[in-house]
């Protein structure tokens, strides 16, 4: 019975943890773009799946707790063991955790994107603000002193 249900638990999650790992593919899309308006869809949709993955890995590791089972990798061996579907409960869970490393990576992808344009955004408003100068080089290709630095709506 617990096997069972923790079977059932792993196959959704393997149907939640594809569909977060489209999202953020999608997501790294739209950051290309820059297209807020779907980054914000985009992260609707994200929420709900996360919460209900988080839900799932609560009830999952409950299940092994209840059966004096530790709630990692150990634990879902030792009830595969002495389950008739023990093999299809370990692929499962292999592929789930297969899926979810998908997903850290994907996300660290996009969490780079989102970093590098957040830098050229702090340049581009500095260079706008008059705090910040462009590198600019002398005919001899030392860099050049420039006087007073006025912001471009200044100039």
């Amino acid at each position: 019975m617990h096997d069972t249900n923790l079977l059932q638990l792993v196959t959704e999650d393997i149907d939640s943890a594809q569909q977060l790992l489209e999202l953020i593919d999608a997501e790294y899309q739209a950051l290309g773009q820059r297209d807020l308006s779907r980054l914000q869809e985009i992260l609707a949709s994200k929420l709900p799946l996360l919460s209900l993955l988080d839900q799932h890995s609560t009830a999952r590791s409950k299940i092994l707790l209840d059966q004096q089972l530790s709630a990692d990798r150990a634990g879902l061996q030792a009830l595969a063991a002495r389950s008739p579907d023990g093999e299809i409960l370990l692929a499962r869970s292999d592929a789930l955790n297969q899926l979810l490393s998908n997903c850290r990576d994907a996300n660290q992808r996009n969490g780079r994107v989102i970093r590098a344009n957040q830098a050229s955004l702090t340049s581009v408003l500095g260079i706008l603000r008059g705090g910040e100068t462009p590198g600019l080089y002398d005919s001899r290709g030392g860099a050049a002193r420039i006087g007073q630095q006025r912001p471009l709506s200044q100039a």
